[in-house]
């Protein structure tokens, strides 16, 4: 069956020529109202991003991601590997986050707060107008020869981007390996720290890749949030939007003329000028509907809406709105299944507050050493050997840190140290030790203790452990 002429659309992405080779996108420099506002978003996350690893809070990075030693840091609270019951909460609220700002509003996240949109849009495309100018002087300079010229404005901006890529690298490093490394291993030189030098040099190559070549094929083949939208998406959801009923009318589009009665004649408000699609990053026509490649970056809204105004047509053409909107006039609407996404979102945000009250900067575990048993003693005492792992997750030393056994007289003794140890900031104190209490405390060869851990004589933390001992005590 053949596709309609105005279906056809659907059978390749919008990048992909008749041949089935790339076509190059060069969009039209955006302007107007929601360009402006994106701009104020775009630079404000952009100082965002480049200043987080480098804001400490209470001493702890605002940002970190060290997957490697799997130390992270979320507004500068520290997560451990002992926490990564609240990374996985925090994970699942993302998602279901996303999932109901998409469901509600789309792909707007794309348009207007992801880190690849605003790095291409708002860095790397300003750089590229500003060297090579707007849509038609770069298709000018991409036919040309080889020319001074040409070679000239593309080495100046091949090493624009490889800068802002290396910048780039280095702030995305500061995120894996801590703000406080990457400076030390900058200030001792990069052939001291190969193992920092390399991963910085293949994480520029990649940005450089994707900014300079690889471009909307990020969001169109790479990132998957684009495909969830055929399943997360309705016809109440809020897109960027062509008003097909306004735009068509009863006998379609048609060129704009003057003095002409378009509504008498039957045809829509859109003039066909194709300048939606001209300044389109992804290269798609709006006016085919919702589709894939679409980011909801709303340059199409801008372009079209300063076309209406030229030839006194009401603007909002395109626009922000509804399928259900556009056919039926409906507003936007809290749907039932907006309500259930939103209270599965506040119950996790609930239970994620409620953990990380309740979490402690200290946690201790000890456990009993394997294939030991218990050891009777003098005065008819019983011994114990454990392995026990104190972390400190302040930024602060712990000083003067002992053990101490709850409401059941008996000793505690450290092995190869004093009794009295102390925890390293943001580190671990581990070790052996033996605990022994008397043989009539222990019922039916098993006693759970509690050990209370204290630093100069305040309690910090409390563990429990099992004791066993003898099955019978005569």
């Amino acid at each position: 069956m053949e596709t309609p002429e105005n279906e056809q659309f659907r059978d390749s992405i919008g990048t992909i020529n008749e041949e089935g080779k790339r076509a190059w996108v060069y969009p039209k420099k955006p302007s107007g109202k929601y360009y402006e506002w994106r701009k104020i978003v775009s630079y404000v996350l952009l100082l965002f991003l480049f200043a987080a690893p480098f804001v400490k809070i209470n001493g702890n990075q605002f940002l970190l991601f060290n997957v490697l030693e799997r130390r992270f840091n979320i507004f500068s609270f520290p997560f451990w590997p002992q926490d990564f019951h609240l990374m996985v909460i925090s994970m699942i609220i993302g998602v279901i986050f996303i999932t109901l700002f998409t469901v509600a509003f789309g792909r707007i996240f794309c348009g207007w707060m992801c880190p690849q949109t605003i790095f291409m849009e708002m860095v790397f495309r300003r750089i590229e107008y500003w060297i090579e100018g707007d849509r038609g002087k770069q298709i000018r300079l991409d036919k040309q020869a080889w020319n001074a010229e040409k070679i000239k404005k593309r080495l100046l901006k091949w090493f624009i981007f490889f800068v802002i890529s290396f910048a780039i690298a280095n702030v995305f490093l500061a995120y894996l390996i801590g703000s406080d490394e990457l400076i030390q291993d900058i200030l001792d030189g990069p052939f001291k720290h190969l193992e920092t030098l390399f991963p910085l040099l293949i994480f520029t190559a990649v940005f450089y890749f994707v900014f300079a070549w690889f471009r909307e094929q990020v969001c169109i083949i790479a990132c998957p949030y684009g495909r969830l939208q055929g399943v997360l998406l309705d016809d109440k959801s809020i897109v960027v939007a062509y008003d097909h009923k306004r735009g068509e009318g009863e006998n379609g589009r048609k060129k704009f003329r003057k003095n002409e009665d378009r509504y008498e004649l039957g045809f829509g408000d859109c003039i066909d000028c194709f300048q939606c699609v001209n300044v389109c990053p992804t290269g798609i026509d709006i006016r085919n509907g919702t589709q894939l490649e679409c980011v909801n970056c709303t340059a199409c809204i801008d372009e079209c809406d300063t076309i209406m105004e030229k030839v006194n047509l009401p603007k909002g053409l395109i626009r922000y709105d509804s399928e259900a909107g556009i056919e039926k006039k409906e507003k936007f609407k809290f749907t039932p299944r907006l309500k259930g996404y939103t209270a599965v979102l506040v119950i996790l945000i609930g239970v994620l507050l409620g953990m990380l009250l309740m979490r402690n900067d200290v946690e201790a575990n000890i456990l009993r050493l394997r294939g030991q048993l218990y050891e009777q003693k003098a005065d008819n005492m019983i011994s114990n050997v454990f392995t026990y792992k104190v972390i400190n997750k302040t930024t602060e030393d712990i000083l003067n840190v002992e053990f101490k056994i709850r409401k059941v007289p008996g000793t505690i003794k450290l092995v190869a140290t004093s009794n009295e140890f102390m925890i390293p900031k943001q580190g671990i104190a581990e070790g052996t030790m033996f605990i022994e209490i008397p043989e009539h405390q222990i019922d039916n060869g098993k006693r759970n203790l509690t050990v209370d851990v204290y630093s100069h004589g305040k309690l910090i933390e409390t563990t429990t452990v099992k004791f066993i001992g003898p099955t019978s005590y005569y």
